[in-house]
């Protein structure tokens, strides 16, 4: 484990924060917090905590001893003065001579000494920092104190390495009882540089921040060398797999099918989920192990990951290429058998539960595929990596806890015990989700105009979003101003149009929705035009919106969960323009194949609908060609534009209004939104 203090750098945070106000304490606590949450093998996703002990101000002008402690939602890696709230530290001592406190009282003698009554929680484990005297304090779930201590013998594997230098504490529950325990080990052990909280993570102090991090990244670093010299040759015997495995891009869908929850299937209605793919020659090892399955069923590395990937993962059998449905029947069945499981584990510790606990529910969030890699799943990708990136540690974890011996998790009860803590539910949040989360959307044309508006609309309402264009400069601007996936992909080619649905696929788990708007506008009079000019039209304004329709197609069906596929077909496929035939005739042929989809695949639960919208500036209508279609209609530039019986200009963000709405139309099938202010002559009904 690398050492990242730098004196300057220290300097340079001192110096820096001394002009908001803040003094070289919390300078130096935000300073070494972030070099701790920097490391992946230290800390994921609001792991960990930090404190310093120091004397603030409070809101009378009064000097008071306070505890700065890492607050609820922030990351130890992006850390700021405000991710410390200051509690007052007087009363949090005098919590030490209580035999018992619940968690709701333990959270309010926090919060009523805040010096602050607008900041975040403190961690649930202040009152641990509080008894512990020295000045700074780090906590991780450090990987490889964890491998050292998953073990029966954990207790005995830490006092040979460090001998008194760390003093062990037994696994305790994160709270109240924990930071009792935890001031008794250290009472008895004035002297120790550390706990090591057995099954759960390292604990280590300093009177400054340097020295408290030093003795972190040591005691880290000698676990590591221990790890090292483990004896055991090839971990993991393999299993037997098929010779060609089926590609993740086929496998992915139907994994996402599968555990889309019914709210009612009748209806189209399901709870889906996004996935996070990966498959490093380690994960492959432990996902294609024979004993793969026992192995993930001893529990989670840190009780602290319950929350995010459930105490097991789902495993499913290994995919064989050409034999998907095969795979889909049984993993299937894996499934059935993982939900049954999970009931069951919830209704037997819940009967010794009081009051009774309300069950999560019962869907797997890391899935191991053998021979193809692991998954994780979540609400939306960033939750999906986040649990992917804990399964991954957890395979890390686990491997080199079984290089020196045998991966032993806490006992059933207690993690069961940890998943239903309220306190740790908490982290979870409760906020109502947007209209079209959990649902993957791809838009063609995306990069600019009626394209990037509609990715933009479909991202304020939860979803998360593919941005497909030629351009993918343009593609990743737009992509990154909402949070989505940018894909360079040529609709014309169907090999492009493949490797852009197998990318979605691949980033997200599958597809849900498919904006299909790219296009082109080409101009002539129709009895003079050149067929090349027709046939390039065709080829962009038809058989292009057909590639990507079916490419689409191929996922839903995959996932089984129905779907939408959008088509921008233009006034001109209703109401012809002059000189526009090049451009409304395969318009006219988009509307037809829309309800062509309709009516072949409603039986999949997959809708077909379109956008009808006319005279929307964009990189399509630029101002010359408002300029030279104006002319051709006799009209100055202004009243063709307004030329509707609204007398109003439409914009790119009404149409994308229109996708959105027709992709929130569980019932609508074939049918074209008119996008135009009212133009009789474009209307269908």
């Amino acid at each position: 484990m690398k050492n990242l203090w730098s004196d300057a750098d220290a300097k340079a945070a001192i110096r820096g924060y001394a002009k908001a106000g803040v003094n070289r304490d919390r300078a130096l606590r935000v300073y070494t917090t972030r070099l701790l949450g920097s490391e992946p093998k230290l800390v994921l996703h609001g792991g960990g905590n930090t404190s310093v002990k120091t004397v603030m101000a409070d809101a009378t002008g009064q000097a008071v001893r306070v505890l700065c402690v890492k607050g609820s939602g922030w990351d130890m890696g992006s850390i700021e003065p405000a991710g410390l709230p200051a509690v007052r530290l007087e009363p949090l001592l005098k919590a030490a001579a209580i035999k018992s406190m619940s968690d709701e009282a333990m959270v309010n003698l926090q919060r009523v000494n805040l010096l602050d009554a607008g900041a975040p929680n403190p961690s649930v484990e202040t009152l641990l920092h509080a008894f512990i005297p020295h000045s700074f304090i780090d906590h991780s779930h450090a990987n490889a104190i964890l491998s050292l201590t998953d073990q029966k013998n954990g207790a005995r594997l830490a006092r040979e390495l460090y001998g008194d230098k760390l003093a062990l504490v037994p696994y305790i529950m994160p709270g109240f009882d924990l930071a009792l325990a935890a001031k008794r080990v250290f009472d008895a052990h004035p002297r120790a540089e550390g706990l090591v909280l057995l099954k759960h993570g390292l604990f280590t102090f300093g009177a400054t921040a340097k020295e408290a991090y030093d003795r972190h990244i040591r005691y880290v670093s000698q676990a590591e060398k221990r790890l090292a010299q483990g004896t055991r040759g090839r971990i993991f015997l393999p299993a037997r797999l098929p010779k060609d495995l089926a590609a993740p891009t086929l496998v992915a869908p139907i994994l996402r099918g599968l555990v889309a929850q019914p709210l009612d299937a009748a209806q189209g209605r399901y709870r889906r989920m996004i996935l996070d793919f990966r498959a490093t020659p380690a994960i492959l090892d432990y996902a294609g192990a024979k004993a793969v399955a026992p192995l993930s069923r001893r529990g989670t590395v840190t009780p602290d990951h319950v929350i995010r990937t459930k105490g097991w993962p789902l495993v499913v059998p290994a995919p064989e290429a050409g034999r998907l449905d095969d795979f889909a029947k049984a993993a299937r069945a894996a499934l059935g058998e993982f939900v049954s499981g999970y009931q069951a584990y919830f209704a037997h510790h819940n009967a010794h539960q009081n009051p009774k606990k309300k069950p999560l529910d019962p869907y797997p969030r890391v899935i191991l595929v053998p021979g193809v890699g692991l998954f994780g799943l979540g609400a939306s990708k960033k939750e999906a990596a986040i649990a992917a990136d804990l399964a991954e540690t957890a395979v890390a974890t686990i491997t080199d806890a079984e290089r020196i011996g045998r991966f032993e998790s806490i006992a059933e009860a207690d993690l069961f015990a940890m998943e239903y803590w309220s306190l740790e539910q908490a982290k979870l949040g409760k906020s109502a989700e947007k209209p079209l989360a959990r649902q993957v959307v791809a838009v063609t044309g995306g990069a600019s105009g009626i394209g990037a508006a509609t990715a933009r609309a479909f991202a304020a309402q939860g979803a998360q979003v593919a941005v497909l264009d030629r351009d993918p400069e343009a593609a990743r601007a737009v992509a990154r101003s909402i949070g989505g996936l940018a894909l360079a992909s040529d609709v014309t080619d169907a090999a492009s149009v493949a490797r852009a649905v197998q990318a979605i696929a691949l980033h997200f788990g599958g597809l849900d929705i498919l904006v299909s708007n790219a296009g082109a506008a080409w101009q002539g009079r129709i009895g003079s035009v050149s067929e090349q000019i027709l046939r390039d039209s065709f080829e962009l304004n038809f058989w292009a919106h057909q590639k990507v329709a079916q490419a689409a197609l191929g996922v839903m069906r995959a996932q089984g969960t129905g779907g939408a596929l959008l088509f921008n077909v233009s006034k001109q496929a209703i109401n012809p323009g002059p000189d526009f035939g090049p451009y409304g005739l395969p318009k006219a042929a988009t509307l037809a194949l829309m309800r062509q989809y309709a009516v072949d695949h409603g039986k999949d639960g997959v809708r077909a609908n379109a956008v009808n919208a006319d005279r929307i500036r964009t990189g399509l209508l630029t101002d010359a060609m408002i300029k030279t279609r104006s002319q051709a209609r006799g009209l100055s530039e202004h009243d063709y534009m307004a030329g509707n019986l609204l007398g109003r200009e439409v914009t790119a963000e009404d149409v994308a209004q229109a996708f959105v709405d027709l992709a929130l139309a569980e019932k609508t099938t074939g049918c074209v939104i008119t996008v135009d202010g009212g133009n009789i002559a474009a209307a269908l009904r």
